[in-house]
């Protein structure tokens, strides 16, 4: 996926989850953070950071914060970019061979799963998570608890028993990472339930991403360890 119109920045605050103060161009912005998750490890004082313009001018902030650099790592925050990449990954033929529908957001029953998909006489349904948190080449989902998140994986068990492929797909977006691993010492309830639905037959898939400021993409598969 592709951004457009790229800005760099220096973080200096966060008020609320739904906006951030920067330094830009010497004078301080306020600027959408698209990203609702605490990120307390990447949104320091003083980081580098990266917003893209809105077409809008009736906006109440102009500019996204959609990346930030943790040292070396440049990291994609957008929520809504994980989606996207794996979308755009899989419609081009690399998630199933064959694939001939691909429908995102969902109903079966009571869930809304983020992707329906089909090929031959398979079909399946995708949850897709995107994961910020690293610590020392190793990643975490969730960096906050979620009850949604335990629900979404619960959904994919008895998509799977009723005869479904299920699979949760963790979208890392950040490269050069060893692993990821479900957060514990977050959300335990999250990290059971990723195992009980390992047990039960949904696939868990780990990939990590080409990140660039104004651009990212799905890279590589990465370990996942349960």
């Amino acid at each position: 996926m592709q951004y457009s119109d790229i800005h760099k920045a220096v973080f200096r605050s966060r008020p609320n989850r739904f906006i951030a103060k920067v330094e830009l161009d010497g004078a301080e912005a306020t600027v959408h953070v698209k990203n609702t998750g605490r990120c307390r490890e990447l949104l320091v004082p003083g980081a580098t950071v990266y917003l893209e313009k809105s077409g809008n001018p009736a906006r109440k902030t102009l500019y996204d914060l959609v990346a930030v650099e943790k040292g070396p790592r440049l990291i994609n925050m957008d929520a809504q970019a994980p989606n996207k990449v794996f979308g755009e990954w899989a419609a081009a033929g690399w998630f199933r061979p064959g694939l001939t529908l691909l429908r995102p957001e969902t109903t079966w029953g009571r869930s809304r799963f983020d992707f329906y998909w089909e090929a031959g006489e398979q079909k399946g349904f995708v949850e897709v998570k995107g994961c910020t948190l690293e610590e020392d080449g190793a990643c975490f989902f969730p960096d906050a608890p979620t009850e949604r998140g335990v629900k979404h994986v619960e959904e994919l068990i008895a998509a799977h028993a009723a005869g479904f492929d299920a699979c949760l797909f963790l979208v890392i977006q950040m490269s050069g990472v060893d692993y990821w691993s479900p957060n514990d010492r977050t959300h335990p309830e999250f990290g059971g339930a990723v195992r009980r639905a390992a047990v039960a037959g949904v696939e868990v898939l780990a990939y990590d991403c080409t990140v660039s400021p104004d651009a990212l993409a799905l890279g590589r598969p990465v370990e996942v360890r349960l």
